[in-house]
């Protein structure tokens, strides 16, 4: 069998074409690097997605304690005042989020009411803080609500 020049050419500049083992490991780097910073960039996504939710869990069980506080019943004419602080103890609660598992987490509410004028006009402050972890071992967070309540006309 014989080897004509241009077959010999070709089987040359077909090597010359090939990817050297520099280039190869190169490019997987590149790869493991772009898919190492997807998986992280997802993880975070989906962390801060879980953080954002209990925040609104978190908000929407301060909001409904100050809508009890709210609805609690203060007439002067009568002598009525169940707006005080010891009629509102910290509350313990199961934060409404639709979590599957043993993955329950739980909310503090702490209610302040302040008394901002015992003379006509009447008002008070009321204050609920709704404390909450993210995640175990992790630090606090607080949802606060501040609103002002006058007496039952």
């Amino acid at each position: 069998m014989t080897f004509s020049p241009t077959s010999n050419r070709a089987l040359r500049s077909r090597g010359k074409h090939a990817f050297t083992l520099a280039e190869v490991v190169i490019s997987v780097l590149l790869a493991a690097i772009t898919i190492a910073a997807v998986m992280v960039g997802y993880s975070q996504s989906a962390g801060r997605a879980e953080w954002s939710g209990l925040s609104y869990a978190a908000q929407a069980l301060a909001i409904q304690r100050i809508e009890q506080v709210r609805s609690a019943k203060w007439d002067t004419e009568a002598g009525v005042d169940e707006v005080v602080s010891t009629n509102f103890p910290p509350q313990v609660t199961v934060m409404d989020l639709p979590i599957s598992g043993t993955n329950v987490v739980f909310a503090t509410n702490f209610t302040t009411i302040t008394t901002l004028s015992a003379t006509p006009p009447l008002l008070k402050m009321i204050r609920v803080d709704c404390v909450w972890r993210f995640q175990l071992r992790a630090r606090l967070y607080t949802n606060t609500l501040v609103t002002y309540r006058a007496p039952d006309v």
